[in-house]
């Protein structure tokens, strides 16, 4: 079984159970449920006791539970095509320029974390048609400056 035909099988199960992905983060626990729906997709790894539970719930085999706790090739084609997908991708080609300069500008030379990361998604009921709240939350991390010398900093901190 490749990954691919267990993300497809655990579709499979959530369709016949009418499953929400709500329910099973619940039922499996132990990471936000962005996490956890990323990893049944095939996007994330369960740690050991996640993929066991999560195993439990689905009804998997032993070798499909370890197939969870494995790290997986993450990614999809670029651009991508989905367009709920896409849309996020035009979200940061549009607007990515002014979000660099205005995190540069706050923190200094770096990039924000998407492993020391958290995000939720909410929705907010609006007379005009429901809206998506996303918010993300991820660690500044500076470049290095390696070999600094003669008073260079180390790191590229916002400098004062």
């Amino acid at each position: 079984m490749t990954r691919e035909q267990l993300t497809e099988k655990i579709l499979d199960i959530k369709r016949e159970k009418g499953w929400t992905w709500a329910h099973i983060a619940r039922e499996i626990g132990g990471m936000s449920e962005i996490l956890i729906v990323g990893a049944l997709l095939g996007q994330g790894k369960l740690v050991k006791p996640l993929a066991r539970k999560a195993a439990g719930l689905f009804g998997l085999a032993e070798t499909e539970e370890r197939m969870l706790n494995e790290t997986p090739y993450r990614g999809t084609s670029m651009p991508p095509t989905d367009p709920l997908i896409y849309r996020f991708y035009e979200l940061v080609m549009v607007n990515g320029p002014a979000l660099k300069a205005i995190i540069e500008e706050e923190f200094g030379d770096g990039i924000m974390s998407a492993i020391d990361f958290d995000m939720s998604l909410e929705r907010l009921a609006n007379p005009k048609g429901d809206r998506v709240k996303i918010v993300m939350s991820g660690k500044f991390l500076p470049y290095k400056y390696h070999g600094a010398a003669d008073g260079t900093p180390e790191y590229g901190f916002k400098e004062e």
